[in-house]
């Protein structure tokens, strides 16, 4: 399921960012970035709906992936079932 970042309470969006973009073999290249630094650009990231959050109820994960993932075109596929799930009740 896609879920807004809007959507989510400010202090559990940072630790999923933090979780994020902590995550052993991420590269942000040659440059060093703060930790602050990696929040933010992923924030605006959300923000400009270049990656979004996704929650699988399967593994009861959540995520920050590009639309392009995989894992955004399963979320959103299950959204899709879920919406006419509710429209055939």
């Amino acid at each position: 399921m896609i879920i807004p970042h809007t959507a989510v309470n400010s202090n559990i969006l940072r630790a999923v960012i933090e979780e994020f973009v902590t995550r052993e073999g991420t590269d942000y290249g040659p440059t060093a970035f703060s930790l602050e630094s990696k929040v933010a650009l992923v924030l605006k990231q959300l923000e400009e709906r270049k990656v979004f959050l996704v929650f699988d109820l399967e593994s009861e994960t959540c995520d920050i992936v590009t639309k392009g993932s995989a894992r955004y075109r399963a979320a959103q596929a299950a959204d899709i079932s879920d919406e006419s799930d509710k429209v055939s009740e």
